[in-house]
């Protein structure tokens, strides 16, 4: 199989150091774990560092290795810097780049290409799947043998804590047969280096390294000065006929030496490969490749809630689950269902599309799947109104790719039972009003949409009441649980369902369609009457499996969400005519969520927009195709060859948020696969 490559050439190219500070590459080990930093090498945010550990609770995902600083002397001693000793000013971005003549994706995986006056040097960072590791492997391609020196700094604490947290104390660095490890208590975990090459030494010269500038830290309203440690330094001589490794890792010796460093990637290079091979013959080159490579990083082993797993394997099946976006985001329930199409069944991930499935029946509570999972915790936090409807969803395109009945077999009894939860009312105001069989929600102090923006107390769009997204995915959910019931228990069982979902969607066109303004509420019975902001939440009435607006509404309201919402990169998330409309998410956190969901784009929305066009127009896959061309150029943005989570509401539509989103990929991957021409397209896809 090729190897998929996506490159930037930067000598040839205009832009100014500090743009290569702003794009992002990404590692990730299958675990949760990562490792992160920008192509100029820098670190900028708080989740930069060249090893992140996912660990077991309560410790969760831990910074371990924060900046390798690395030199050079050429064979007539010159010194070149590839990246800075101490990245503390905005000055600093030039020293990591001014050798840089090429930065490119293999298979997903990061590489550098320094030209210094024609010695050619090629870096990768590679982690070694389901370990705590990483490898950073160097390469001579042209020139005399050089001497690299390589500097590690590292701090230990959670990714997510402030980059002022204070050092955890005295590090404690001991050697072994040129193995080093450093440790501070027995509470926090150990990390062990080695290098791998020819004449290699470490030199001890302990130093902290004070006031470490963080700039998207200070963009994002946190503390950004921060102070890191080094032990010392590594020396190494590099040759043509020789590569060198440096390997850090949280992981037992035994582990880390069973890896067979020298091949490690060429063996991850393989999983990969393997990976696009099981996938549809569509998404295995070109972009829609890169993406499936894209998608692999965000299904993991959750390691941190051991039992759970411990109890799943015992029924015979593994854990898996899904990231939802990179860096701070941890398990959602929401964000799982979305994108498990996407991710999985589109990537021929069968396993672990069923896996994530059953994880999440384990943790139905009172009808209610978990809206998220805690960094570092066991329970999950269930206040969602959406996540369990979005559960039907999943499954529904799980059995209908996979024809696998004997999954559906064994959850229908839980699907029952979320769907009777929800007929008498369950938790946080979640229940289906008598008077019109509508589902309504809402708890003071709660954010049970996906529209979940909340500071302190103050909850940004609280959309309580019967909200039309939640209304859409009830009907959803009791059209595909009549038509289960029915295929394993028999019609008469079906038919109390059926009649349910009559009565609702009767009521739905009743209610929410506003013959005046031509859309959808947003929501009614809310809080201050019927909402009608003009938002994307309204697609979902006509683009699920089961539309529950009548379909002579369904141009109207596909013609107003492209008039008032499209973007080349998805859609707002408010028209522009609303008062409470934002052209931008910027600055602190209380700013930044006034406008997470008042006018910010988001990407995953592409994917209901698409399905509702192709419920329209269903013959034009061409036209469907445009509206995914924007991301083509995105991907050599933000993080390089994955897609963000949130853009500006205005041109020129900043990426903003997360650098890496699971639904933002799931979903452009999943429509790029059905919009393709259908003499290329699985018939499965359908």
């Amino acid at each position: 199989m090729k190897v998929i490559t996506r490159k930037i050439t930067l000598q040839s190219n205009n832009d100014s150091p500090q743009q290569f500070a702003t794009r992002e590459w990404l590692v990730t080990n299958g675990l949760g774990g990562y490792a992160s930093g920008t192509i100029a090498g820098v670190v900028t945010r708080r989740y930069h560092g060249l090893l992140i550990s996912g660990l077991p609770s309560p410790i969760g995902r831990q910074l371990m290795f924060s900046h390798l600083s690395e030199r050079v002397r050429l064979a007539d001693r010159t010194l070149a810097k590839l990246s800075d000793e101490q990245p503390q000013t905005h000055d600093s971005y030039h020293d990591g780049i001014q050798y840089l003549s090429e930065f490119r994706l293999d298979m997903g995986l990061p590489v550098w290409r320094y030209t210094i006056d024609g010695t050619i040097i090629e870096k990768c960072i590679m982690m070694p799947h389901h370990h705590n590791t990483v490898i950073i492997m160097y390469r001579l391609l042209e020139g005399k043998p050089v001497r690299l020196k390589l500097m590690p700094s590292i701090h230990n604490r959670s990714h997510d804590a402030p980059v002022n947290t204070p050092l955890p104390g005295t590090f404690r660095l001991s050697e072994i047969n040129s193995r080093y490890e450093l440790s501070v208590s027995p509470d926090l975990p150990t990390l062990r280096m080695l290098v791998n090459g020819s004449n290699q030494a470490f030199t001890v010269l302990r130093q902290t390294i004070p006031e470490i500038m963080y700039p998207i830290e200070e963009y994002r309203g946190y503390e950004q000065v921060g102070t890191m440690w080094s032990p010392g330094y590594f020396r190494v001589d590099l040759s043509t006929s020789q590569s060198v490794s440096l390997v850090a890792s949280t992981e037992p010796w035994d582990d880390i030496t069973a890896l067979q460093i020298d091949e490690s990637l060429d063996i991850e290079h393989e999983r990969r490969k393997r990976q696009l091979s099981i996938a549809r013959s569509s998404v295995r080159t070109g972009i829609a490749g890169e993406l499936a490579l894209a998608a692999d990083q965000f299904l993991i082993k959750p390691v941190g809630r051991t039992e759970d797993a411990a109890r799943i394997r015992a029924e015979g099946h593994d854990i898996c689950t899904v990231i939802a976006g990179y860096h701070w985001f941890t398990d959602w329930g929401r964000d799982t269902m979305i994108s498990l199409e996407g991710l999985t069944l589109t990537t021929g991930r069968y396993a672990d599309a069923a896996n994530i499935l059953r994880l999440f029946a384990h943790y139905i509570w009172d009808g209610l799947l978990p809206n998220l999972f805690p960094e570092g915790g066991k329970k999950g936090l269930y206040h969602t109104a959406d996540a369990t409807l979005w559960f039907f969803h999943a499954i529904d395109r799980y059995v209908e790719i996979t024809h696998d009945l004997s999954m559906l077999n064994d959850l229908l009894p839980h699907l029952v039972k979320i769907a009777e939860h929800h007929l008498r009312g369950t938790h946080f105001g979640i229940g289906v009003d008598p008077q019109d069989q509508l589902l309504r929600q809402g708890k003071e102090g709660f954010q049970l949409t996906w529209m979940d923006a909340k500071v302190d107390d103050w909850v940004v769009t609280p959309r309580r009441g019967k909200a039309v997204e939640i209304n859409a995915l009830w009907y959803n959910a009791l059209c595909l649980l009549a038509e289960w019931v029915r295929q394993i228990q028999g019609s008469t069982h079906a038919e109390p369902w059926e009649t349910q979902a009559k009565r609702t969607r009767a009521s739905f066109n009743s209610r929410f369609w506003s013959s005046r303004n031509g859309y959808l509420f947003d929501v009614v019975d809310g809080e201050e009457g019927d909402d009608l902001a003009c938002r994307p939440n309204q697609l979902f009435a006509m683009s699920l499996k089961y539309p529950v607006l009548d379909q002579e509404y369904w141009k109207a309201v596909l013609q107003t969400v492209q008039q008032r919402l499209l973007t080349p990169i998805g859609l707002r998330s408010l028209s522009a005519e609303h008062p409470h409309y934002h052209e931008k998410y910027y600055g602190d956190i209380y700013a930044r969520d006034a406008s997470y969901h008042q006018g910010t784009v988001w990407a995953w929305l592409i994917g209901p927009f698409i399905d509702a066009w192709l419920k329209v127009y269903p013959d034009d896959l061409a036209g469907a195709r445009q509206f995914l061309s924007g991301f083509e150029d995105h991907l050599n943005q933000a993080c390089i060859g994955s897609i963000s989570e949130i853009f500006d509401a205005e041109s020129p539509f900043i990426p903003r948020g997360c650098v890496a989103q699971a639904w933002s990929v799931a979903e452009v991957l999943r429509t790029w696969e059905k919009t393709e021409p259908s003499d290329q397209n699985n018939p499965v896809s359908k």
